[in-house]
């Protein structure tokens, strides 16, 4: 049977076409991913919000695959309504599924705690609207965001067709000397090539949503694997 060692049940915005590769790539032998999708073209607050409402269909379908946890694999999607959207989710799918449960959001603050991240700079596809709210959040943790900037980029299919190259290049041109470290938020966004080459160009951890994702993920599920090729986070 896969997923001896464990199965994750992932939620991801029905337009994202990067997460499933990322995590397929890195998952530890043993561990299965089994996903259910949540309708979603365009990041914006609207459509976020309006997305998560299908959340508790998700869990379920999920639910039937056996899974050990629920990853709801959308950061903007669990930070859009607010310091604490991402707790009141989780909570939400658990009291309907009884599985633990990881939000994105949720798993970004913990590796960047984790790692002893205090002052960040972020990088995005989003547009402002996102941008905003994120700053909100990062702030609401106790993060200093010294700088926080977005592609501008609405439809998420296009994030998904945004090269490594164009990622690298765009999250070097944000950093500032006083940064602990970076933060490059889209579980649509691929970034899985570029966090080495950039934590040794820059010197400071790199965090990134899928990677964060999965870091977590397999903490919850007493998964210590350490995997090569994704950043110190991983390592630890």
């Amino acid at each position: 049977m896969h997923g001896w060692r464990a199965r994750i049940g992932l939620i991801v915005p029905s337009s994202n076409t990067t997460m499933e590769p990322e995590l397929y790539r890195a998952i530890p032998q043993g561990v299965s991913i089994h996903t259910s999708r949540i309708p979603l073209r365009e990041v914006t607050v609207e459509s976020l919000l309006e997305m998560e409402k299908h959340s508790l269909r998700a869990s379920q379908e999920l639910v039937d695959a056996d899974v050990d946890l629920i990853l709801y694999g959308c950061t903007s999607g669990s930070l859009v309504g607010g310091p604490g959207f991402d707790k009141t989710i989780a909570s939400k799918i658990y009291e309907a599924t009884g599985k633990p449960v990881v939000a994105t959001a949720t798993a970004v603050i913990e590796a960047l705690e984790t790692l002893g991240v205090k002052r960040v700079v972020v990088a995005t596809p989003y547009i402002d609207e996102i941008n905003d709210a994120e700053k909100r959040f990062l702030e609401a943790h106790g993060l200093e965001v010294l700088l926080i900037k977005g592609m501008g980029v609405k439809r998420n299919t296009d994030i998904g067709r945004i090269s490594p190259y164009e990622v690298y290049r765009f999250a070097r041109s944000l950093y500032r000397k006083e940064a602990e470290g970076l933060f490059i938020s889209c579980t649509n966004l691929r970034t899985f090539e570029v966090i080495e080459p950039l934590e040794r160009d820059l010197g400071i951890p790199v965090v990134t949503s899928n990677q964060a994702s999965l870091w977590a993920s397999l903490r919850r599920l007493g998964i210590g694997e350490r995997i090569e090729g994704l950043g110190r986070l991983l390592k630890l």
